[in-house]
């Protein structure tokens, strides 16, 4: 399932949101332009749970964050973050929602690494965070109806869909492939980034929440 938008327009505009997505897509293009380096770079930037525990590399699992391994990743990144990133950002507001954004990716990592200790395999891109983002949408704006693109075999139908319903379904398919490769199924996906930004969003949604209400 595709998110192509949400019905709830912004309040003010989505200035960490858009300069997320900025900083996101000129760092690809330099990864792009570093050709045979880029490996190099990779393994330099990329959080590796290995050296983070043995190595204290824990710079790396802020860089990590802003990396991506190919245009599909990028693109799926932060169209998740144009849709969702806005209307979080109003309820947290600037500042927080950059600080908040940076914890969940912080906090997915670290969920990642605990499940992968000993992988030396560089992890990269902004799903933690983004994934905390949908957490804190689910709580803020569950009732949100999601213009969704959904194949049906061979077709493509739009269906609006309500938020619950949507990132309901994504976060039980983070958990089903979690639970896989913590089984010893191949991955290359960091499932658990996924879902530990994602209850991290949760618990500052209501937070944020209970303090608007207040």
């Amino acid at each position: 399932m595709i998110p192509i938008k949400d019905d709830i327009p912004h309040e003010k505009p989505p200035i960490i949101t858009t300069l997320l997505i900025v900083v996101n897509v000129i760092i690809f293009f330099y990864e792009l332009s570093l050709g045979r380096e880029l490996n190099i770079f990779i393994f330099r930037y990329g959080a590796i749970p290995y050296k983070i525990i043995h190595e204290a590399t824990y710079p790396t699992i802020i860089t990590s964050m802003f990396l991506h391994g190919g245009f599909g990743h990028l693109l799926g990144n932060m169209l998740y973050l144009w849709i969702f990133g806005d209307n979080v950002e109003d309820a947290f507001g600037h500042l927080r929602f950059l600080f908040m954004y940076l914890l969940w990716g912080i906090v997915g990592s670290g969920l990642h690494i605990l499940t992968a200790v000993n992988s030396r395999i560089p992890s990269i891109g902004a799903s933690g965070a983004i994934s905390g983002v949908l957490g804190a949408y689910l709580v803020l704006y569950p009732r949100a109806r999601v213009l969704t693109l959904i194949p049906f075999g061979f077709f493509l139908r739009l269906v609006a869909l309500p938020a619950f319903i949507l990132l309901g379904f994504w976060i039980i398919l983070q958990l089903i492939f979690g639970a896989a490769s913590l089984a010893g199924g191949a991955s290359g996906v960091a499932w658990f980034a996924h879902i530990g930004g994602f209850f991290m969003g949760i618990i500052s949604g209501i937070a944020i929440k209970r303090r608007r209400e207040w």
